[in-house]
């Protein structure tokens, strides 16, 4: 169905009503979504679902609750446009959970985004028990209260004696000064006490001799004597005083004697202060646990978790060679080998392994290296000798060799203050919880025990912790600690987790619209996601997911197709209803693929390769000292569960590697061992990511690619432009000369009003073309500079192709056919960069190598999950741009879930079986018809179907 029949008869408390909408590429469409229901909109990659969703619907959605707050408050908001639509009725106030990275900031982790950290610090401020590092003994602080119920709890007629202790040598705070206890007593007694304890028993102070009084005698204060009487309310008030006034003159500490009936005696020691075993305990507070306070973080790194220091990788870049086999680099050499001799002579006396890998040392046995012990000097103590001498140029050189971002190790990375691991809760630490996979602290948190007081005060809290915690695990994030820097989370994890995050909150009759929610997820796991947004929608929500994977599409209760092409072939309403309906679509590309009228085909054959690059013992992250073989002039395929070790094995263990021996820097130290295989045939790695291709608006793929710089050429070779003296630079919107100046090129002025969102009106000199009047004057082929940025990429090249005599020309289709060929004809050359989704970006990245030279300049290239945005119908493209890139004699490893791109693939290396600490094995390497025969892992189970 491509249009509403009567709009006008849908109700808007059942519907949202969607009318007129012509942004960007939508061709004044009307669109009819029911409320409370998983909907689906799917389409070509440019064809006009985000436009409908984001800068439509959640536009619109965020401008209502904008505009309904107070003038004052709007000021400090946003300023959001009013989309273009005629109307849009029934819309509920809108969340957009898109494929951002939560966040930037480096203080920022998964357990304070998810605010599960809040409960946390909250438990452990309410319920967390203090234990001396030193005996493991409770620390307590007593109250007046304790004492006086201690007391009465004693039988009736028992003599309870209430003292503080008095010695010379440790006077307590109120005795402080450099008094004697000869002193202490004659002023005690002045204030008001008569009696002490003393070897003798009780006696009168003015009995004493306190000239013969020695320094060490042990001396009580008697501060009252006291007969338990129950239900006594004199009794009670008069033990309180007696309490408050030991505390008071002891400096926090008293002591009770208890007599019974039968005269046995026994002391009770009591103290106000948070002390034991000699150290004072700072009392837990929320701030106490808290990172991001000074009170609270840790006094090395201030709460980041990591300091500029020794980097552990590059002291021992190969983990599997032993000390023995000069694994510590920085003990190699004549003078520097001294450290690593004396450890070696002195190993039998401490039975330490110098022939055990570095990587199959026990933790104490790694730590000993590090610190040393009274035998030999640690690699610590080694490079504090270096810091100490660096007025010697060759030992500044050194430093400067081994430094690096490292993590930091007082509070190993959990950014917390040392003394806050003394506070438990159960038998675990705040540090040991949030170190854990989410998986693990879900156990922990299910059996926990608690007394029974702690339960009542915890019960909220931990109601709270184990259900955003449960979030996680339904979205498959079971293998992240809380403790995970939230800048290092792929865009799909990001999602993921405000996806919990909004879970948490558990909000009604709200309009949630995600951005792909399935990038990062193994087919394993995305039946747990439609299990998510199931519930969201059950919780009375709207859920709208653009979306291209086909569980999800087949899940939804309505299915919205935008197209049929991409770009200005786009923006209809190809198809709305339910999946099942979808073959009855003739236009739609998404039922040719569902029906398999249009597929994506198995290669007849697979390439085969001799050159390949084998990375060797990598035990990063969750790896086991695994040791893999990438293929040259290939496809090759890295597969395997969310967390399984894929982004680590190619991110920090492969590209870095890599690079480092493309630069030199494995020239001193024996790479082969690290690194090996046909390196000299790569000249250069590429790791094509998702990061925006630039943030200006001024930046646009005609810029990127360059095609833009022999654009200019082209004009400024035109008769009149010539005639005129224009170079090329005139023609940039960047640069003084040819540009509007009222706009500085941009095209656009932007009117800031105080109260109401900020206008942005064509430019009135220009009209929005960027450029003066007389630089529009310059034409080529009937057309200006500006309208060739207007035009698409399709457009252009149809446009320039008609001239192939002129070189110039021949140039820019050269550049702009890569764009073309990797399904991008639809944007506009001067389309800005900003606007551009993160899978636009990575392939126009893609099209600038793709114009790069032939196989005299190999290049490895590593694409993190290429497939995100794209359609069926735009993967059988990047398919195609991938065969032209090996065809030139490059290489390309990606890192795909995608079932299309893995059967297509000439090699596939898969991890698992598990993510987190159960993954981190190679399940499989081969061909993906070798995967399916062994039928080990997830990734052969659901593969099998498209072989």
């Amino acid at each position: 169905m491509s249009q509403i029949a009567d709009i006008s008869k849908v109700d808007a408390k059942t519907h949202i009503i969607i009318k007129g909408a012509r942004l960007h590429n939508l061709k004044n469409i009307d669109v009819v979504i029911p409320r409370n229901k998983l909907v689906v909109i799917t389409g070509l990659s440019g064809s006009g679902k985000s436009t409908l969703a984001f800068d439509t619907l959640y536009a619109e959605g965020q401008r209502r609750y904008v505009e309904s707050l107070s003038a004052y408050a709007r000021q400090f908001l946003g300023r959001l446009e009013k989309p273009q639509v005629d109307y849009i009725k029934g819309i509920s106030p809108a969340i957009a959970i898109e494929q951002k990275v939560v966040s930037r900031n480096p203080r920022s982790t998964v357990g304070t985004v998810t605010e599960i950290y809040d409960y946390l610090k909250l438990l452990f401020a309410r319920v967390g028990k203090t234990y001396s590092p030193v005996s493991g003994k409770l620390v307590m602080r007593h109250k007046i209260s304790d004492v006086v119920d201690f007391v009465m709890n004693q039988g009736a007629d028992s003599k309870a004696l209430v003292t503080v202790k008095l010695k010379e040598k440790n006077l307590p705070s109120r005795q402080a000064g450099d008094r004697t206890l000869s002193k202490q007593l004659e002023l005690l007694n002045q204030g008001g006490f008569s009696r002490v304890i003393t070897a003798e028993g009780i006696q009168k102070i003015t009995d004493l001799d306190l000239k013969k009084i020695k320094k060490n005698a042990e001396i009580s204060l008697l501060v009252d004597r006291i007969i338990v009487q129950k239900n006594d309310e004199d009794l009670l008030n008069r033990i309180s005083d007696s309490v408050q006034t030991a505390f008071y003159e002891g400096g926090g500490e008293c002591d009770v004697i208890i007599e019974d009936v039968k005269n046995k005696s026994t002391t009770h020691h009591f103290s106000n202060l948070f002390e034991m075993d000699g150290i004072s305990f700072e009392e837990p507070s929320v701030n106490f646990f808290s990172f991001n306070n000074p009170i609270g973080a840790c006094k090395t790194c201030e709460g980041f978790g990591s300091i500029i220091g020794v980097d552990p990788d590059l002291v021992i870049p190969n983990k599997s060679a032993s000390v023995f086999d000069n694994a510590v680099v920085c003990w190699n050499g004549e003078i520097m080998s001294k450290y690593k001799n004396e450890l070696l002579k002195s190993a039998h006396k401490f039975n330490f392994p110098v022939h055990k890998p570095i990587v199959d040392l026990t933790k104490a046995q790694y730590k000993l290296l590090w610190e040393g012990n009274s035998h030999f000097e640690g690699i610590n103590a080694f490079f504090k000798m270096l810091e100490k001498e660096t007025y010697k140029i060759q030992y500044r050189v050194m430093l400067a060799r081994y430094r690096g971002k490292t993590s930091c190790p007082d509070c190993e990375g959990t950014r917390l203050r040392k003394d806050a691991n003394y506070v438990k809760v159960g038998e675990k630490c705040l540090r040991d919880i949030i170190l854990m996979p989410v998986a693990e602290a879900q156990v922990y948190f299910k059996n926990l025990k608690l007394s029974v007081t702690d339960e009542k005060i915890s019960k909220r809290l931990l109601i709270e912790i184990n259900n955003r915690l449960q979030y996680l695990m339904d979205v498959g994030l079971n293998y992240l600690s809380l403790n995970r820097v939230a800048n290092t989370l792929s865009g799909g994890e990001s999602q993921r987790i405000n996806l919990a995050t909004q879970l948490g909150s558990s909000l009604v009759g709200s309009l949630y619209i995600l951005d792909e929610p399935s990038i990062g997820l193994h087919s394993r796991d995305t039946e747990r996601l439609i299990k998510v947004l199931r519930e969201l929608q059950r919780q009375g929500n709207t859920v709208i997911v653009v979306e291209h994977d086909e569980e999800i599409m087949r899940a939804a209760d309505v299915l919205i197709d935008i197209g049929p092409e991409a770009g200005t072939g786009g923006g209809r309403l190809v198809f709305q209803g339910k999946h099942a309906d979808l073959v009855k679509s003739k236009e739609s590309y998404t039922a040719k693929y569902l029906t398999k009228q249009l597929e994506i085909k198995v290669p007849a054959s697979r390439r085969k390769f001799k050159e390949f690059i084998e990375v060797k013992n990598v035990s990063e992250n969750n790896l086991k000292n695994v040791s893999v073989k990438f293929p040259l002039n290939a496809l090759c395929c890295v597969t395997g569960v969310s967390g399984s070790g894929k982004s680590t094995l190619v991110k920090k263990a492969l590209v870095p590697r890599l690079q480092k021996y493309l630069d030199g820097f494995y020239a001193n130290v024996e790479h082969a061992s690290i690194i090996s295989g046909s390196l000299k045939q790569l000249k250069q790695v590429e790791y094509v990511d998702q990061n925006p291709i630039g943030r200006s608006s001024r930046s646009n793929p005609a810029t990127y690619t360059k095609a833009y710089d022999e654009i200019r050429t082209l004009f400024s070779e035109q008769g009149l432009a010539k005639l005129r003296g224009y170079k090329a630079g005139h023609f940039s919107f960047n640069v003084d000369g040819g540009r509007c100046e009222m706009c500085q090129g941009e095209g656009t002025i932007t009117v800031e009003m105080q109260f109401m969102a900020d206008i942005q009106l064509p430019c009135e000199s220009c009209k929005g073309k960027r450029f003066k009047a007389d630089t529009l004057e310059i034409l080529y082929k009937g057309k200006s500079i500006a309208d060739i940025l207007d035009m698409t990429i399709d457009g252009a090249i149809t446009f320039f192709s008609g001239d192939d005599e002129n070189r110039i020309a021949v140039k820019i289709v050269d550049k702009l056919k890569p764009l073309q060929d990797v399904g991008l004809g639809y944007v506009h050359l001067g389309q800005s960069s900003s606007t551009l989704s993160g899978g636009e970006a990575q392939r126009i990245k893609l099209a600038t190598f793709l114009g790069m030279g032939g196989s005299n300049n190999s290049v490895l290239f590593v694409f993190d999950e290429p497939t995100t945005g794209l359609h069926f119908h735009d993967v059988s493209k990047l398919l195609k741009s991938f065969d032209a890139l090996i065809a030139k004699g490059h290489s390309i490893i990606v890192i795909e879930h995608n079932l299309d791109v893995i059967k297509c693939g000439d090699w596939v290396i898969d991890l698992g079986p598990e993510s987190g600490d159960e993954g981190g094995y190679i399940v499989f390497e081969g061909t993906p018809e070798g995967l399916v025969a062994n039928k080990k892992g997830y990734t052969a189970k659901y593969l099998k179907e498209k072989l």
